[in-house]
This record gives structure tokens, C-alpha cells and sequence, in this order.
């Protein structure tokens, strides 16, 4: 989508965009100057200049140009053009408050995943997460990052697609598993595992040495960033559903993953009847 984009030059708004479209310019190669000024008001110059400017640092792979530009309404249309470069990443915590540690972590890029644990592998993921240029979370911005941020002390300075937003956007509202449900996203045995369960499982680890406790809050983390392509995926492919570009920007949904944990029944079960679920 970012070849068809206009918007992240400087003048060029929705509606400038659309008439640039509607002109036959639906995309940076297509982009013949002059247009009628009455229609660009004199912008062919500076127009030209950025998209030789963009052609520059998409070929760069250099994400940070565009979600600098663009409005953060619009930064899923980096998705395709990125997609190699994507870590999909999801913190599990012991609370929300500023003192609470980070338990485990999760990250997806599309083929590997990776996972890691307070106390085992943790300190890794501070510097994998760097391999990366584009991150997509779900509140992310809110939640994961500004946390992540806290407990490594590093900055994250990536360009950030947060799903929360271009979900709701979209008229899907409410949490992560609200959303998937809506979408037709099943997490089978994982149903009714929330992020307070999610502690509950950590500290079932903790006090009793609980491996399979652990097992179930990485399957658990995992599945969350394995999820995260499934609705990338088909947000883009709704936000392109009313452009010139549904058909030609179609992006088929991802084959299935195959997740290297599973969710003890037994330990699920125990916890549920501790805490009244």
C-alpha cells in the first residue's frame, strides 16, 4: 500500500490523495507531472521530490520515514513493504504498576518465534528486539512498549503499528480476545485465559516450581503474537476494501503456526477453581 500512498507527503491530505487516485496516479510510478495546478495548486514539484525521497528509503528498508510522515491513523499501510522486517511482540507482567516485572515475553516475525522468561533468558529479548524495524502490538503504545522501555532501560525506536487502534478503527472495539472473537480467531484450549490468569500461572510457577504452569503461560504469550499477524492481516485487507487496491493488495491469510507449548488441562483447570473463573 505504501507505493499507492500520497499522504505521507507534506499538503497532501485524504481527499488530495483520492483526487490523485481519481486522476489515474494510483501510484508513485504512475505519478506523471503535471497535473492541472488547479487540482495539485502548484505541489507537482514538491510531490516528485518525495516520492524520489520515498522510492529512497523504502529500497533502504527504513520504516522510521514513512511512520514519521504518516498519521498514525495510517500507519498499517507500512505492513506489506515491512513485512520481513515485523517482530509481532507480547509482555506478559506481574501487575501493571510501575514496580511490577516483566514474567515472560513473546515474538513472533512471521516464520520463528521466540520466547523468553524472567530469570532464564529474559535479557535477550533487549537485544533481538533490535534486529527489527517494525513492531505491531495490541495497546502496545499504552502498555507493552512504555514497559518494555522501563524494565530494559532501552529505547524502542522502532516504527510501532498498534492493532488496538487500527481495530477500532475499524469498529472493533474492546480487548485483544474480544476482538479475535469477533474476527472468527479461535484459541481453543487457551479460551478464557486473560492476562490476570496469565499471573495467576506465573505464580503457580513461582511458589511451586511449577513447570507446566510455566509452560501454559508461554503457550499462552505465544499465541497472543501468532494472533497478532492473523488480524494484521485482516485489517489491511479491510482497510483496502473500499480502494482501488482490494484486489491487487489482497493479502491471503497466513498458513497455520505451529505453537512449541501446550496448555496443561490439569494445571488450567486447578487454577480456575482456586479463583472462582
Amino acid at each position: 500500500m505504501l507505493k499507492n500512498t500520497f499522504l505521507h507527503i507534506p499538503g497532501i491530505g485524504e481527499k488530495s490523495e483520492e483526487k490523485i487516485w481519481d486522476a489515474g496516479a494510483i501510484s508513485w510510478d504512475s505519478f506523471k507531472p503535471p497535473f492541472s495546478d488547479n487540482f495539485l495548486k502548484g505541489k507537482n514539484r514538491i510531490i516528485s521530490m518525495y516520492l524520489e525521497e520515498s522510492e529512497k528509503h523504502l529500497s533502504g528498508n527504513n520504516p522510521n520515514y514513512f511512520s514519521d510522515l504518516l498519521p498514525s491513523s495510517h500507519h498499517w499501510r507500512m505492513f506489506p513493504e515491512f513485512r520481513n522486517n515485523i517482530a509481532y511482540i507480547d509482555i506478559e507482567t506481574t501487575g501493571l504498576e510501575e514496580y511490577d516485572k516483566i514474567t515472560t515475553i513473546a515474538l513472533y516475525d512471521g516464520e520463528k518465534i521466540y520466547w523468553y522468561v524472567n530469570g532464564r533468558n529474559l535479557e535477550d529479548f533487549a537485544r533481538d528486539i533490535f534486529r527489527y524495524k517494525l513492531i505491531v502490538t495490541f495497546n502496545g503504545k499504552t502498555f507493552d512498549a512504555p514497559f518494555i522501555e522501563r524494565f530494559f532501560d532501552i529505547k524502542l525506536n522502532h516504527s510501532h503499528i498498534d492493532l488496538r487502534y487500527v481495530l477500532n478503527s475499524l469498529e472493533y472495539s474492546g480487548g485483544l480476545k474480544a476482538c479475535e472473537k469477533k474476527l472468527g480467531i479461535s484459541r481453543g484450549d487457551l479460551s478464557g485465559i486473560d492476562g490476570m490468569f496469565a499471573i495467576r500461572l506465573w505464580n503457580e510457577y513461582i511458589r511451586n516450581d511449577n513447570e507446566r504452569a510455566l509452560d501454559t503461560l508461554i503457550a499462552y504469550n505465544i499465541e497472543d503474537v501468532v494472533n497478532l499477524e492473523k488480524l494484521m492481516i485482516i485489517s489491511y485487507n479491510k482497510k483496502i476494501l473500499n480502494t482501488f487496491f482490494n484486489t491487487s493488495n489482497h493479502i491471503d491469510p497466513p498458513s497455520n503456526v505451529e505453537i512449541p507449548f501446550s496448555p496443561d488441562k490439569e494445571i488450567v483447570e486447578k487454577i480456575m477453581q482456586m479463583y472462582f473463573y
